[in-house]
C-alpha cells in the first residue's frame, strides 16, 4: 500500500474517530514509511498518530525523523511520554535532540536519566560541535584479545541487544587500547576454541574524537563500512560512528555546501527556520510571513485599477485597447515569476552567485529582449489582423517587448533584493513581482498607445 493511500485511509479514520483502524494500518508498516507519513500530516495529527504506535515501533519511527520533526513532536508530548521516549534513544540521538531543545526541557529530560547515562551524555556533549565525538555512540560490542570465539559469541548475546551494531566487534587490550576488529561472519566461521587475537584484523581504519564529522562520514562512504571506531588521543576505544549517522552528516553537509557555494552560507539557518515556519509552523507564523506581501499586492491591484481609470476616456475612444490589457498583465507577471524561479534555482545550485549578480542580470536582459521581440512580433501581427489597424499592432508589439524585457529585470532584481536585505524570498518574491509588473505593464501599454494613437483619443 502506498503512502498516499495510507494517508487517505488515516484521514478517513480520523474523521470517523476509528483509532483502532489507524493502529491496524500502521502496526506492520515500515518505520521509514511511517516517518514519511508523519511528515505529511498536519501538526495536530502527528502526535496523535505517533501515540497510537507500539512502543518499539514508535522508537524506530522517531529515529527516522529529522531533528526538526523530532523537536516538533517532543513539544506535543506530555512529560511522561517525552521522558520514556528520550530514555530509549541511543546516546548520539539523545545528544542531537538535546542540542535543539530549550534548556529547561533538556534539563528536565536529563534529570530523569540515571547518573551513568548522564555521565555518558556529558562526555559526548563535551566534544566540539561538528566533531566525530559529538555523533558517535558508545553502544558497541567490545571484546578482549584473549577470549575464545565461543566466549566472544556469548559476550555478543549478552551485550548485543544494547549495541548499535553487532556486525563488527572491536578488540581492545587491558587498557582499552584498540588493537583489532573482528566481524560477526569471521566469528561464526571460526573454530569455537580459537582465540580472538588470532582471527582479528589488526589494520583497522579509525577516526579520532576530534576529527571533523564530514571526514569520518567520507571514510564510511569510501570504504563501504557499516561503522568506524572512534578513539581518543591515547588510542583508547570510546565509541563508533555508524553508517546511518554518516549519511545524515553527508546530507547536511551537501545542503550547507550548496548554500555556501551560492554565497548564502551566512543565512542558511534563517532560511531553514523560515521554511519550517511556512511548511510546519502554526497558522499565525504562516500569516506573519505571507500576509504583508499579499497586502502590498492588494494595494498594488488597486493602483493598477486606478491607472486603468485614468485612461478610461482613452478606452472609450478606442475600445480595442481594452481587449489586450489581460495579455499585457499576464505576460509581464508570468515572465517575471519565471525569471525569479530561474534566479532562485541557479542561486541554490551555485550557477548564479550574489557577487556576480549584475553580469547575470545583463544576460537575463538579453534573453528578455529576445523573448520580447519574438512574442511582441507575434502578438503585433495578431492584433493587426484582428483589429485591422497596423497602429494597434505596433502598440501591442512594443508594449509586450518592453514589458517582457522589464519583467526579466524585475524577476531577477526582486529576489536578489529580498535575499540581500534579509527578507523571506519564498513568500515575497512572486507577489511583489506580479504587482510591479501589473502596474508597470499598464503604464507602458497606455504610454505607447498614447504615442501611436493619441490623435484618436
Amino acid at each position: 500500500m502506498t503512502i498516499e493511500i495510507i494517508y487517505e485511509n488515516i484521514q478517513t479514520a480520523i474523521r470517523e474517530n476509528r483509532l483502532d483502524t489507524i493502529k491496524n494500518l500502521l502496526r506492520d508498516e515500515n518505520p521509514i514509511n511511517i516517518a514519511r507519513l508523519i511528515r505529511l500530516l498536519p501538526l495536530n495529527q502527528q502526535s496523535v498518530i505517533f501515540r497510537l504506535l507500539p512502543k518499539n515501533l514508535a522508537l524506530d519511527v522517531f529515529e527516522q525523523l529529522d531533528v526538526e520533526d523530532k523537536q516538533t513532536l517532543f513539544k506535543s508530548f506530555n512529560e511522561g511520554t517525552a521522558v520514556e521516549l528520550f530514555s530509549h534513544l541511543d546516546p548520539d540521538d539523545q545528544v542531537e535532540l538535546l542540542d535543539e531543545l530549550p534548556a529547561n526541557v533538556a534539563n528536565k529530560l536529563l534529570s530523569h536519566l540515571s547518573q551513568e547515562d548522564r555521565n555518558t551524555l556529558g562526555i559526548l556533549m563535551g566534544y566540539p560541535a561538528e566533531s566525530a565525538g559529538r555523533i558517535m555512540t558508545p553502544a558497541l560490542v567490545r571484546l578482549k584479545e584473549n577470549l575464545t570465539v565461543q566466549q566472544a559469541i556469548e559476550r555478543i548475546r549478552e551485550v548485543g541487544v544494547h549495541s548499535e551494531t553487532i556486525y563488527y566487534c572491536y578488540v581492545t587490550d587491558e587498557k582499552r587500547i584498540l588493537t583489532g576488529v573482528v566481524s560477526l561472519r569471521d566469528l561464526v566461521m571460526a573454530k569455537a576454541d580459537a582465540l580472538i587475537k588470532d582471527i582479528m584484523k589488526t589494520d583497522v581504519i579509525v577516526a579520532n574524537t576530534h576529527d571533523d564529522q564530514e571526514k569520518v562520514a567520507r571514510q564510511i562512504q569510501e570504504h563501504d563500512f557499516l561503522a568506524v571506531p572512534i578513539v581518543d588521543k591515547e588510542n583508547r576505544l570510546v565509541g563508533i560512528v555508524t553508517v546511518d549517522d554518516a549519511m545524515d552528516v553527508l546530507q547536511e553537509e551537501a545542503t550547507e555546501d550548496l548554500f555556501i557555494k551560492a554565497g548564502l552560507g551566512h543565512i542558511q539557518s534563517s532560511e531553514i527556520a523560515r521554511s519550517y515556519d511556512l511548511v510546519k509552523g502554526n497558522v499565525a507564523a504562516a500569516l506573519r510571513a505571507r500576509l504583508p506581501y499579499l497586502i502590498i499586492t492588494l494595494f498594488g491591484g488597486m493602483l493598477a485599477g486606478g491607472i486603468i481609470g485614468v485612461f478610461e476616456e482613452s478606452l472609450k475612444s478606442i475600445l480595442a485597447l481594452a481587449f489586450f490589457i489581460p495579455v499585457i498583465m499576464d505576460m509581464g507577471g508570468n515572465v517575471g515569476t519565471q525569471s525569479s524561479t530561474i534566479f532562485t534555482r541557479g542561486l541554490l545550485l551555485g550557477h548564479i552567485t550574489m557577487n556576480q549578480f549584475w553580469r547575470q542580470l545583463f544576460r537575463e536582459v538579453k534573453v528578455g529582449l529576445a523573448m520580447g521581440l519574438f512574442l511582441g512580433t507575434c502578438s503585433g501581427i495578431f492584433g493587426w489582423v484582428w483589429q485591422g489597424s497596423i497602429r494597434i499592432g505596433l502598440v501591442l508589439m512594443l508594449s509586450i517587448l518592453l514589458t517582457i524585457t522589464l519583467a526579466t529585470v524585475v524577476g531577477f532584481a526582486v529576489p536578489y533584493a529580498l535575499k540581500k536585505w534579509g527578507f523571506d524570498q519564498a513568500a515575497g518574491a512572486d507577489p511583489l513581482i506580479t504587482t510591479i509588473e501589473d502596474i508597470t505593464g499598464l503604464i507602458i501599454y497606455f504610454a505607447v498607445a498614447t504615442l501611436f494613437l493619441g490623435h484618436l483619443m
